[in-house]
């Protein structure tokens, strides 16, 4: 079966956002003389949003609901400044989202990053492209992997799931795909490429353009 619709995940698939991540992370924990983390420390606690990024970065006996809200009203701020300073599109992201716009297949974005910081990032990085639904954490929806995001992408595009291919890097996006009853494909160039393989994905691919023969 070929697919006319696509949902996309954001951090770890489109936008390669870690440095960024990582610096406002270890800004807010160095201010308080906490221990910073590398990089791949970070990659790993992200994928449930962004309350269990700062509870996993913060030091075990400052993981009260307290200090986790009160360093996540810090991170929001300081990452909401900076989240354009590294953060660029994955090596082939513009050429797939180029051929994918002249196929005329339908665009979307499922993110549990803050809804405003996904419409943020797409307006900024990827401003050329057009995804009918920017969607992100709100109030309205839960988090990935509860698929209620993915089917209400669905129904306000009136496509039905299984017509859609879900492409993301993580277990979480896969896990989406499959209770939306949509095709999930793994991004092996993203975050956590070694935990994709025998996760449920109907498909890995190593770079974006691979995609396209999924696709009408």
């Amino acid at each position: 079966m070929s697919y006319n619709a696509i949902i996309f995940d954001l951090d770890g698939t489109l936008l390669n956002t870690l440095g960024d991540i990582t610096d406002s992370v270890n800004r807010i924990l160095s201010d308080k003389g906490f221990p910073d983390h590398t990089e791949e420390k970070i990659r790993s606690f992200i994928g449930h949003g962004i309350k269990s990024l700062i509870y996993n970065s913060l030091p075990p006996d400052k993981r009260d609901n307290y200090s986790v809200q009160n360093y996540l009203n810090t991170f929001r701020k300081d990452y909401s400044n900076n989240y354009d300073k590294k953060t660029l599109p994955y090596n082939g992201i513009i050429e797939m989202l180029d051929e994918l716009s002249k196929k005329g297949i339908i665009m979307a974005v499922l993110s549990n990053k803050p809804d405003k910081l996904v419409i943020d990032c797409i307006y900024k990085l990827l401003p050329e492209w057009n995804f009918e639904v920017m969607l992100g954490a709100n109030d309205s929806f839960p988090l990935k992997p509860d698929p209620a995001g993915a089917l209400y992408i669905s129904e306000k595009l009136n496509i039905p799931p299984a017509e859609f291919l879900f492409l993301g890097d993580s277990v979480v996006d896969i896990q989406t795909a499959l209770s939306a009853g949509m095709f999930p494909v793994g991004a092996l160039w993203g975050f956590q490429p070694n935990e994709l393989e025998g996760c449920g994905s109907h498909a890995l691919i190593k770079h974006p353009i691979e995609i396209i023969k999924y696709l009408t």
